[in-house]
C-alpha cells in the first residue's frame, strides 16, 4: 500500500509571504512611484493633479544641462567616494593579510578586530559633533594641537576651507567604513581552501607571494561584492555630509542625495526634480555596477566557457552532416 507524501513546499512559501509584500508595499511600489514622478509636473505641499510632461525627460534635461547644483553635487559624490575609498581598501586588505597570516600568529585578534571596527558602529550625529568640535575655530584641539607644535601662528578655519572640509568628510567615511570592510574580507579568507596555503608554504612562497597569487584571486567575488556595496554607500551618501557641514563650504560638501532632499522637502517641494535625480543616480549605479562585474568577471572561467560552447556547435555541426 502506497503512502501518500506530504508536500512541504507550500509551507515555504507561507513563510516568505511576509517579506513578499512589505517588499512589494514598501519598496518596489515606492522604487515605481518615484521613477513615474519624474516623468510628471508633480511639486507643492499642497496635493494637486499631477500631469505627465509633454516632453517626458525634461527634467531630466534640465538637470543635466540646467542646473549646476546637481553636476556638482554628483562630481563632489564621486571625488569624495574615492578618496575616502581607495585608501580605506587598501588599509582593509593589509590588516587583513596581517590577521590570516599564520607565521604572524596574531594574538588577541578579536580584541584588535572589534577596535578597528568600533567607528562603523557609533551613530553619524555623534561622529559629526565629535569631529566638529576637534576642528572647531578658533580653539578647538587640532588647532591648539598645530599652534603648539609650531605648525602654525594663527588658528585654521579647516570646516570654512573647501580643501579641507572635503578632506575631513573623506576621512571620517575612510574611518568609519575601512573597519567593516576588513571584517568581510577577514571573512572571505576564511572560506578559502587551507590546503591552498599548505601547498604554497611548502613550495617556498612568502607571504607576499602567497598574498598576491593566492589569497587576492581567491577573493574576487568577495571584493567585487566589497566595491559595489561601498559605491553604493558612496552614491548615496548623506548623513556626514548633512549633519557635519550641510553641504559647506560653498556647497564643496554637497552630495547627490542631499541635492535630492533638498529638493523634495525644502524650498519649493520639488518632487518631480528629486524624483529624476533619483532616477540618474540609480542608472549611473546599475552602469557602475555593471561595469565592475564585467572588469572583474573570471576571464578564465570565460574563456572556458567560451570554448566549450564552441565545440559543442563543432559537435552539433558534425552531427548534422553525417545526418
Amino acid at each position: 500500500m502506497r503512502r501518500k507524501g506530504v508536500n512541504y513546499s507550500k509551507y515555504g512559501y507561507i513563510f516568505t509571504f511576509p517579506f513578499v509584500l512589505a517588499f512589494l508595499i514598501f519598496s518596489l511600489y515606492p522604487i515605481l512611484y518615484t521613477a513615474v514622478i519624474g516623468f510628471t509636473d508633480m511639486q507643492g505641499l499642497i496635493p494637486k493633479p499631477i500631469h505627465l510632461l509633454d516632453d517626458p525627460f525634461k527634467n531630466f534635461k534640465d538637470l543635466l544641462f540646467d542646473n549646476p547644483s546637481f553636476r556638482k553635487s554628483l562630481t563632489n559624490t564621486g571625488l569624495l567616494w574615492v578618496v575616502n575609498f581607495i585608501p580605506q581598501i587598501v588599509l582593509a586588505l593589509l590588516l587583513t593579510a596581517w590577521f590570516t597570516n599564520k607565521r604572524l600568529n596574531i594574538r588577541g585578534q578579536g580584541t584588535f578586530k572589534v577596535l578597528l571596527y568600533m567607528p562603523n558602529i557609533i551613530t553619524a550625529s555623534t561622529i559629526a559633533v565629535l569631529f566638529g568640535s576637534l576642528f572647531a575655530y578658533p580653539m578647538g584641539p587640532i588647532n591648539s594641537l598645530f599652534q603648539s607644535l609650531g605648525w602654525t601662528d594663527a588658528p585654521i578655519f579647516f570646516l570654512q576651507d573647501k580643501t579641507t572640509a572635503r578632506g575631513i568628510v573623506a576621512f571620517i567615511q575612510f574611518w568609519m567604513w575601512y573597519g567593516n570592510t576588513m571584517i568581510i574580507l577577514v571573512a572571505g579568507v576564511m572560506g578559502i581552501n587551507p590546503a591552498l596555503f599548505e601547498s604554497a608554504a611548502i613550495d617556498g612562497a612568502n607571504g607576499w607571494q602567497t598574498f598576491f597569487r593566492i589569497t587576492l584571486p581567491s577573493l574576487r567575488t568577495i571584493l567585487l561584492y566589497t566595491l559595489i556595496t561601498s559605491m553604493i554607500g558612496g552614491l548615496t551618501m548623506f548623513d556626514i555630509p548633512q549633519l557635519f557641514l550641510q553641504g559647506g563650504p560653498d556647497n564643496s560638501t554637497l552630495t547627490t542625495s542631499m541635492f535630492i532632499y533638498g529638493q523634495a522637502f525644502k524650498g519649493s517641494y520639488m518632487y518631480n526634480r528629486a524624483a529624476a535625480a533619483s532616477m540618474i543616480l540609480f542608472v549611473i549605479a546599475a552602469i557602475l555596477s555593471g561595469l565592475l562585474f564585467y572588469l572583474m568577471r573570471d576571464r578564465d572561467a570565460a574563456r572556458l566557457k567560451k570554448a566549450e560552447k564552441k565545440n559543442r556547435k563543432s559537435a552539433h555541426a558534425a552531427t548534422e552532416m553525417e545526418v
